[in-house]
Parts: structure tokens; C-alpha cells; sequence
């Protein structure tokens, strides 16, 4: 028996930040690959990553419901599961900075593996149908100069975050193996785009080019990254929900390799800033040297392919955050629940 067989009910996890809203407008958007959502329940924490304002377009939809809430509370998890009769779980909910991560490990420990075993059980219990793990590449280790990861590379994380979504990763898959239950793991490379919490790599440098302050580059700047849109990858989760198999993985990447160095000057030149800005920091602990994804699995089975080009891609990132300086400021502010009240008037949902 296929899935789905009608819209569906649907869980995600995580969808006030930067990929889970992505995801959430692309589904609920007249673009929407796959099967049309009859619901769609968004269970957000709102830490500091967790941004409201990132789905005001989508705020007044029917379909759709808020619900403030930990993934790591049992009891509101359950409850959420069976109020809301959900068929599917996309599960984006994470602590996600690497920094962070070495300063202190114990929020990604009981959020990203916690959190998770909790969710695994309530799905269980709720007899979902499709639970899809929204995991990294960082799982997977570093790379030397040559080879990819693919869907066998065996897993090496090598920071805190990554051991922790790559401990997630397993209860999944254990989950699958033991219990026949219906998980689907996707792994992707580094995502860039609009709405992405400005302490990350590209809006950071944005920010302070635009600001004429440094840009920090760890090391050397030739650590390599493959970078992927964050449209291209959200299409590729979609995918993985409708069209994948339970108990697979599948890996999403954006066919782009570039060291950290260039990306730093890309910026600079779209951003028409000199290259002085440029200012190199000891390196980060364990930083991997390499990430690159071998996305043909997911191409073959699941006829997905990232359709952005690099070039274009960050053209247009560069230009959203110039138009959405405002945006920005709020959420570094920590003023973007209270802008979100006062231009809406909604209590946030706690069950």
C-alpha cells in the first residue's frame, strides 16, 4: 500500500527555523511537491534559533497550527500526536550551531537525542505512518581531498553537534530494525538562503561587510564546503516524505565545493567590499577539513536534483539580506516575538 493515500495530517518538528520554515512555506506554497497537507502542526521551542516572524505569510493559513513546545516533554508530544490525528513527522527540531556545541554540549545531547528518542516513541504509539529524520552531512566526519560521502560512508562526527545528530541518526535506524517502524533519514550538505539565523557563516559576513567590520575566516580559509540552496534541499525533504523508503537514507547536496576563502571573497565582491575585511582567527577545535555529497541516490530514486546554481543562489541570498536588514536586527535583538504580537495579536499555543 502506497503512501500517502489522501492529504495528510503532518508534524514538523523545528519549523520556526531556518530549514523547517523553508519547508513549512514550500508545502503549504501553490509550488508544493507531493501530496497536498490537510493539516500541518508546527512544534517550535523558540530558542534562540526559533524565529515566528519567519512564517507571517503563512500565519493565518487553515491548515495550520502553531504549538510552542519541547520535544523533549513527553506528555505535550504525545498529546500533539493524537489531538491532531497526525499522520507524518518531519523532525527539523535541533540544536545545530558547531561553536556552540564545544562551549557546551548538553543542550544538543538532551535536545537532538533526547528530544528525538522521545518523538520516536509518541510516532510509535501514534502509529504515523512516515517519520522523516532531518539529519547533516557533519555525521558523516571529514573528507581528504578526493571522494564523497555517500549513504554508506560509515559515520565519524567529530564535534559534539554532529555526534549527537549522528546518536539520533542510530536510534532512527534502530527504530526501523527493531520495530518496523517507518523512518526515513535524509543527510544534507550546508544550507544557505533566506530566513538563516545571522550568526551562521553567510549572513554573518554579510552583516559585517555591509557594517565595514572584519570577517572572521578560521585558520586558513580552505576548509571545503559543498553548499546546497535551502529550497533544493527542502524539496529533496518533501521528496524523501512522499516518495521514500522506510529504513533508507538519502543524501542532498548541492553539487558546489568551495573553500571558505573563496566563499569569503564571492561575498565581498557582490557586496562590492574590499578584501581587507578579511581577517583570519584561530582555527575551531576538530574542525573538519572537508564535506562533499554524493546526491546520486536521491537523484535516481527519488528524481530529485538541486536546480539552483551557486552563482544565482547566493546573488539572490545576498540581496534578501540587504532588503531584510530590519529582519535581521530583530532577531539578533531578541525583539521578533514582541514585533510578532503587536502586528498579529495571537497568543502563542502551548498544547
Amino acid at each position: 500500500m502506497s503512501f500517502p493515500e489522501r492529504p495528510i495530517n503532518l508534524l514538523v518538528t523545528g519549523g520556526c527555523g531556518f530549514i523547517g520554515s523553508n519547508f513549512i512555506r514550500l508545502l503549504l506554497g501553490d509550488g508544493s511537491p507531493g501530496m497536498p497537507v490537510k493539516s500541518l502542526v508546527n512544534l517550535d521551542k523558540l530558542t534562540y534559533a526559533g524565529n515566528l516572524e519567519n512564517l507571517v505569510e503563512i500565519a493565518d493559513d487553515s491548515r495550520y497550527q502553531f504549538v510552542k513546545g519541547d520535544i523533549a516533554d513527553a506528555e505535550l508530544v504525545a498529546r500533539v500526536l493524537e489531538k491532531n490525528l497526525i499522520d507524518a513527522v518531519v523532525h527539523f527540531a535541533a540544536e545545530s550551531h558547531v561553536d556552540r556545541s564545544i562551549l557546551d554540549s548538553s543542550p544538543f545531547v538532551q535536545t537532538n537525542i533526547v528530544g528525538t528518542q522521545i518523538l520516536l516513541d509518541a510516532a510509535r504509539s501514534a502509529d504515523i505512518k512516515r517519520f522523516v529524520q532531518v539529519s547533516t552531512d557533519e555525521v558523516y566526519g571529514s573528507l581528504g581531498d578526493e571522494g564523497f560521502f555517500t549513504e554508506q560512508t560509515p559515520l565519524a562526527p567529530n564535534s559534539p553537534y554532529s555526534s549527537s545528530k549522528a546518536a539520533a541518526d542510530l536510534l532512527v535506524r534502530s527504530y526501523c530494525h527493531t520495530f518496523n517502524f517507518p523512518g526515513i533519514i535524509t543527510r544534507c550538505s550546508n544550507n544557505y538562503g533566506p530566513f538563516q539565523f545571522p550568526e551562521k557563516l553567510i549572513p554573518l559576513f554579510i552583516s559585517n561587510a555591509r557594517n565595514e567590520r572584519s570577517l572572521p575566516v578560521y585558520g586558513d580559509g580552505k576548509n571545503v564546503r559543498d553548499w546546497i540552496h535551502v529550497s533544493d534541499h527542502c524539496k529533496g525533504v518533501a521528496k524523501a516524505l512522499w516518495q521514500g523508503k522506510p529504513g533508507e537514507v538519502y543524501n542532498f547536496g548541492g553539487r558546489c565545493e568551495l573553500q571558505n576563502i573563496r566563499l569569503t571573497e564571492l561575498l565581498l565582491e557582490l557586496l562590492d567590499k574590499p578584501k581587507s575585511l578579511i581577517q583570519y582567527v584561530k582555527d575551531r577545535p576538530g574542525h573538519d577539513l572537508r564535506y562533499a555529497i554524493d546526491c546520486s541516490k536521491a537523484e535516481a530514486d527519488l528524481d530529485w536534483s538541486p536546480e539552483i546554481t551557486f552563482e544565482q543562489g547566493l546573488k539572490e541570498t545576498v540581496d534578501w539580506y540587504l532588503e531584510h536588514e530590519a529582519w535581521s536586527s530583530r532577531i539578533l535583538s531578541g525583539e521578533y516575538q514582541k514585533y510578532y504580537q503587536q502586528q498579529y495579536g495571537e497568543a502563542l499555543s502551548s498544547d
